[in-house]
């Protein structure tokens, strides 16, 4: 069964996202993961993964730190694309000025766990890992260790607690900080 993670981008979304996130237009609209300074590496398009069911966690608390003791770091391996659905981007608008600076954030502690145990991608289905200042500074910290975050993802429920296969298709352009990305989980 394939499932696309792509967020559709409708022109009225591009309106409200570029209101509310003036990098829109840079590569950081709708499903894409931050570039950074380095180059996507073509074996990283297809990636064995699994997606963590974090929404009950999150749903009464749209700006909860998700630890290391909420999920079972013991089904993350080497290379994998590490997803986490939280539901937040079908409980908030997405571009809306809520969905780009009140999500749910990877606390520290896992995002630094996960970059011990050498993934390759980390999905989520909000505007990022972290929120305000934070979020450039840690999605740096992760390309610096090979590791690329892909946010504003959809149906990460379907695939939550599944084991997947995840194929990553980033455009090629040259000199933007973010990527739009193609998205698609096959459940093995």
């Amino acid at each position: 069964m394939l499932v696309d993670l792509t967020l559709e981008v409708t022109a009225e979304m591009v309106a409200i996202a570029n209101s509310n996130l003036k990098r829109s237009f840079s590569g950081h609209l709708g499903t894409h993961f931050d570039i950074m300074n380095k180059t996507f590496p073509i074996d990283f398009c297809i990636r064995k993964g699994y997606v963590f069911d974090v929404s009950h966690l999150t749903v009464d608390n749209p700006e909860y730190e998700i630890t290391p003791q909420d999920v079972d770091l013991s089904l993350v391996h080497e290379d994998m694309f590490v997803g986490f659905h939280t539901g937040f981007i079908t409980r908030v608008p997405y571009g809306s000025e809520q969905y780009f600076n009140h999500h749910p954030q990877l606390s520290h502690e896992l995002i630094d766990a996960l970059l011990q145990k050498h993934v390759s991608l980390l999905g989520l289905d909000c505007s990022g890992m972290r929120n305000g200042a934070e979020h450039n500074v840690m999605d740096q910290h992760c390309a610096d260790h090979g590791v690329f975050v892909v946010e504003n993802m959809i149906n990460l429920d379907q695939v939550a607690g599944k084991n997947a296969t995840f194929y990553t298709f980033p455009i090629r352009f040259a000199c933007y900080s973010g990527l739009p990305s193609r998205v698609v989980s096959e459940v093995n």
